[in-house]
């Protein structure tokens, strides 16, 4: 089952794991329509946006009240096992970083 941990900041983390899977092509679908809602902008001054990029961006404007809602939070937790191909994934949103 793949677990995501999110940091959000000293002593605030979350873990979800989920029991959903996602085809690699749904999952990247469903998470850049997330990147499109949540109107997030490129990090990098090339104008990419990798997939890491992408899971940090939209995990840091979703926020915890976002990720609050139990379907939504499994729903991103299970394109980014897909994205990843990881089953232990953590993004830590202070740090600006995602470990594997």
């Amino acid at each position: 089952m793949p677990t995501l941990k999110l940091i959000w900041g000293p002593d605030q983390e979350q873990n979800i794991t989920t029991h959903a899977t996602l085809p690699k092509d749904e999952a990247r679908f469903w998470l850049d329509q997330q990147y499109i809602a949540f109107d997030c902008a490129p990090t990098r001054a090339s104008g990419k946006v990798l997939v890491a990029d992408k899971l940090l961006v939209v995990a840091d404007a979703a926020g915890p009240k976002q990720f609050a809602d139990a379907a939504w939070a499994e729903q991103f937790a299970a394109a980014a096992a897909a994205m990843t191909a990881r089953d232990l994934l953590t993004i830590d949103l202070p740090g600006r970083s995602v470990g594997y």
